[in-house]
């Protein structure tokens, strides 16, 4: 028995991306996204070949293109005014849950001026820069419980979070910081779907012998999730693609559960679900 976790796979934001950048490609033959439309290397080679080029700010400037994606991460305000500067016309597919959060920050930064902005999340990530961009380059990002026992600010703090962020470990940064400062406000901005993940994954993987995460490892969501199915069944195994099967993981084994990011597109499941199928001799 071989099993796809109906939870896994593209999330919303992600999947009207894609979407929008293949009905770029079929009306127009080529697209523009500036930086990488999702953090999964075998997908974005996949739409490379339908046309799309992913550039960066100097690309951008260098060579300007007449259309351009923002991807579901966002951008800082920045970005827009130059893109305008440029004449390139912005097709916007920055995540919804996204959006509502750069607004939120950009809000409090605006009307809470003797307030200190606290970011949790991955510095330099796309959506990292996007939200301190509202904050005109001023919000502190915190990465760990180690910069958080370290971090030493006067006045109020308002905290936020990265919306893919371990939601776990956001709340224990919410807990350093309110035993060492006095005045903190929290946001519960982890994104809903990251966040209702996290107990569907440990019930999923608890109901097979072995199981296989799907995912880039340049994804941070992809290895968070990897370790709540390590925490969960100790027989899970990290691949990219079916490339990276072993065929010793799957000895005495009746029951394999593959899951994924949500940047792991269902065709790379479904390829890694086909090899699973043969290394152990069932029908697909």
């Amino acid at each position: 028995m071989v099993d796809i976790d109906k939870y896994a796979g593209f999330c919303f934001g992600v999947t009207k991306a894609i979407t929008s950048a293949e009905n770029e490609l079929s009306e127009f033959g080529s697209a523009s996204c500036l930086g990488k439309i999702v953090h999964n290397q075998k997908e974005e080679i996949r739409l490379e070949k339908l046309g799309l080029r992913t550039i960066d700010k100097n690309e951008m400037f260098a060579n300007p293109p007449s259309r351009m994606l923002i991807r579901a991460h966002g951008e800082p305000p920045s970005t827009y005014n130059e893109a305008k500067r440029l004449g390139i016309e912005i097709i916007d597919e920055t995540c919804p849950v996204v959006l509502k959060l750069q607004g939120l920050i950009a809000k409090t930064y605006r009307e809470n001026p003797d307030r200190t902005i606290v970011i949790f999340g991955k510095k330099g990530h796309a959506e990292v820069n996007g939200l301190v961009g509202q904050t005109d380059g001023k919000a502190i990002v915190v990465s760990s419980l180690e910069e958080a026992e370290k971090l030493n600010i006067n006045g109020k703090i308002v905290l936020f979070s990265q919306t893919t962020a371990d939601f776990q470990m956001y709340g224990q940064v919410a807990e350093i910081l309110k035993n060492r400062h006095s005045d903190v406000e929290v946001h519960e901005t982890v994104c809903g779907s990251v966040k209702n993940r996290v107990p569907r994954l440990k019930e999923f993987c608890a109901n097979y012998d072995v199981v296989i995460f799907v995912s880039d490892e340049a994804s941070s969501n992809g290895r968070m999730l990897y370790e709540v199915c390590r925490a969960t069944n100790s027989r899970s195994y990290f691949v990219i693609d079916a490339d990276d099967l072993q065929a010793e993981w799957f000895e005495g084994v009746s029951s394999v559960g593959i899951s994924g990011a949500t940047s792991t597109p269902s065709w790379l499941l479904e390829d890694v679900r086909s090899k699973c199928c043969k290394i152990m001799g069932d029908k697909i």
